[in-house]
Order: C-alpha cells, then sequence, then structure tokens
C-alpha cells in the first residue's frame, strides 16, 4: 500500500513553475490514488492565479480535496504532524522543526527531494540516490522527472490522452472552450499559435515575421512577462481582453486560467510556446509541435539543459524536420534570427506534428512520474 498521508512543500521561485508541478502533484495523488495530501506554499497569491477558488488569505483551506497551508517563512506550526510521505519540491529546505516532528515518529516517512526536470546524463546517475540527514535518523531520497525509463518521468493523470484524444476530435467541445476565451473559431487556413514565455527580445521579430508571411496567424497569449516584447511590435500597452492585428498577425491577450484550460489552449493550438517546467510537460501531453523557452541562467547552463532535451526530442524526427525544430528552440533561447528559423521550421510542421503524438506514447510507456515515485517508495518501504 502506498503512504495514505502526504505533506508537499513548495516556495514559489518562477511565478507558476514550481507551484504548478507540486499543484499538478498533489492533485494526481488525491484524485487519481485517493490520498491526504498536504500542500505547503509560500507565496499563496501566485498560487491563486492558476488554482481558481483558492483564497490567498486563508492560513488554510480545502481544495479539490487538497488541504492548502500556507507555509509561513517564521514560527511554523509546531502542532504539524508530519505525513506517511514527505515531498519537497525542488530543493526547498523543510522546517528544522518539521524535520525534528518526522525524526520523532515510530516509522520514519519517506522523504523525497523532487528535483528540476532535466533530460542531462548525470541526473541519471543522482535519481534515486539516498541523502542521510547530518544529525537526525531521517533520510531523504532524489528524484529526478525525466523523459526516459532511467529517469523519474513525467505527471500525467489517469485518462488525461484519452481526454485529449476526444476533445481534439469534437468540434462543439472546441468552440465552446473558444467562446469561453473570447476567441473567434479556427479560420480556414489559420495557423493558431500560444506564446507563454518569459521575456525574450525574439518575441517582437517573431511577431513581425508572422505579420509578414504568407500564411495568417493568431497569437494567444497568457498575461504575463512576455507581453512587454509583443506591446513593442503594436507600439501600445496590452492587456487581458485585448486583442490587436498587424498584417497577417492577429494577437489575443488572455487572462492566467487554471491548469484545466491552459491544457485545452495548448491542446487547441498547431504551435505552443511553452517556458519554465510545468507548461513544457503539459505540451508534451498536447502531441502538438512546440518549443521551449527554458529559465535562463547566468552561466548558461540552461543551454546544456535545452540541448539535452532536443537530443531525445529530436532523435526520431526526420533528419532535415530535426534539424529545423532543433534551430528553432536553439534561437528562440540564444535570440538569434527567429524569422529564419521559423521560415526553415514552417514546411515540417505536418511531420512534427505526426512525432509529437507518438512521442508522448513513448514517454508514458514506462509509466508517469506518480506511477514510478509510488513504485519507489514502496520499494524502499
Amino acid at each position: 500500500m502506498p503512504p495514505r498521508s502526504w505533506d508537499i512543500f513548495c516556495t514559489v521561485i518562477d511565478n507558476y513553475g514550481d507551484i504548478g508541478v507540486a499543484w499538478r502533484l498533489a492533485r494526481r495523488l488525491a484524485r487519481d490514488h485517493g490520498l491526504e495530501v498536504r500542500l505547503w506554499v509560500d507565496d499563496l497569491s501566485s498560487f491563486a492565479r492558476i488554482a481558481p477558488g483558492l483564497d490567498p488569505s486563508l492560513e488554510r483551506q480545502r481544495l479539490a480535496g487538497i488541504d492548502i497551508r500556507h507555509w509561513p517563512q517564521q514560527d511554523f506550526p509546531a502542532d504539524a504532524i508530519p505525513g506517511e510521505a514527505v515531498v519537497e519540491a525542488f530543493g526547498c529546505r523543510l522546517p528544522d522543526s518539521f524535520e525534528a516532528a518526522m525524526a520523532a515518529l515510530p516509522a520514519q516517512p519517506a522523504w523525497i527531494n523532487l528535483e528540476y526536470l532535466s533530460a542531462e546524463d548525470w541526473t541519471r546517475g543522482c535519481h534515486l540516490l539516498p541523502s542521510p540527514h547530518p544529525r537526525l535518523p531521517l533520510t531523504k531520497h532524489f528524484f529526478f522527472p525525466g523523459f526516459d525509463e532511467h529517469s523519474g518521468g513525467l505527471i500525467c493523470e489517469d485518462g488525461l490522452i484519452a481526454a485529449r484524444q476526444a476533445w481534439q476530435a469534437d468540434e462543439t467541445q472546441q468552440l465552446a472552450y473558444w467562446r469561453s476565451r473570447g476567441l473567434p473559431p479556427p479560420a480556414e487556413g489559420e495557423l493558431r499559435v500560444s506564446l507563454f514565455a518569459y521575456e525574450n527580445p525574439s518575441a517582437a521579430a517573431l511577431l513581425q515575421a508572422w505579420a509578414d508571411g504568407p500564411q495568417a496567424v493568431r497569437c494567444l497569449v497568457p498575461a504575463g512577462k512576455v507581453l512587454a516584447d509583443v506591446e513593442k511590435v503594436f507600439g501600445r500597452t496590452l492587456v487581458a481582453g485585448h486583442h490587436a492585428r498587424l498584417g497577417r498577425l492577429a494577437v489575443h491577450i488572455l487572462p492566467l486560467s487554471g491548469q484545466d484550460d491552459y491544457d485545452r489552449l495548448l491542446w487547441g493550438c498547431d504551435f505552443n510556446f511553452v517556458r519554465g517546467e510545468d507548461s513544457l510537460v503539459r505540451a508534451q501531453w498536447a502531441a502538438r509541435p512546440m518549443a521551449w523557452h527554458i529559465y535562463p541562467q547566468d552561466d548558461q547552463a540552461h543551454l546544456a539543459k535545452l540541448r539535452a532535451f532536443l537530443d531525445l526530442y529530436c532523435r526520431d524526427l526526420p533528419p532535415e524536420a530535426a534539424a529545423a525544430a532543433r534551430a528553432l528552440n536553439l534561437c528562440w533561447n540564444r535570440h538569434g534570427d527567429i524569422a529564419a528559423a521559423w521560415r526553415d521550421a514552417a514546411p515540417w510542421l505536418p511531420a512534427w506534428r505526426r512525432h509529437a503524438s507518438n512521442w508522448q506514447q513513448a514517454l508514458l510507456q514506462p509509466g508517469d512520474l506518480v506511477a514510478r515515485l509510488l513504485h519507489f517508495i514502496g520499494d524502499i518501504g
């Protein structure tokens, strides 16, 4: 039997990426496995933007069957009794009092450090390694999400792929979704693109290339960091609900929505620009061509991480299509000639779309992240 009670700790660093993963993990454990989950989050205001119904003013509340707690940086509740499994997301440091409470339990909880997603070779060697506590009789284990059978996999809810396939085959559901977001249905010959990114100087050049290009493009931009780059193209302030046109390009600014709505945005677009970790994973389940804006690091370590992902992602594409997909992703992150990279990639979108469908099926063959995590905890238990 898996641990029945879980504590997940998350500090919000990347606005939505860290808490996005922690929230999906909590929902997967509670909804699909019937487990009792308590989620500790230091920034409830950011959390509320992706979890409709969450009240950031409350210290404690219940949402989607999950006990959500504000994680105070001072005066952590001394009476908090740890669950049978404890997850610290992305290396966040547990409160000292909580670690002491874990050590005082008759049976040691399964303690997992859920690491950042990476395809780099070194993560395979660190995946599942134990880390004994320097003072207490506790051992935590590193768990690395990833893209092959030697990693921890990716979070995917039960029934998600079947639901996505049914939705993409049902025009009525799609029309209802576009209507709910204040958007027109796709026009014949239109390329529909979602654009979720950090600040990126290449965004303006890409939008201009679409405006001057041969095909009508409707770009859907969830309000966020890239919005300032979008505004440069149109020379005016844009907020959620605004739309603008330039040449062959139509841009719509969307309010940030809940995770389920964002999934449908990815499902409904022909191409998805995503950022960070959570939206990258969801783009895989959408089975559509995509480009990843990886979180930039000063020492350029993010580019090695991006290349490692592309080595796997592009491996089974036709060689010319693989080269184009790889160049577009690298150009998007290195601020090169994005217009030329898009022109080279566009003819390969049909082959890329077929590959995206095959790729997501291969990712799930060894089981998703939660299935692998529960199996591992059973082994060490």
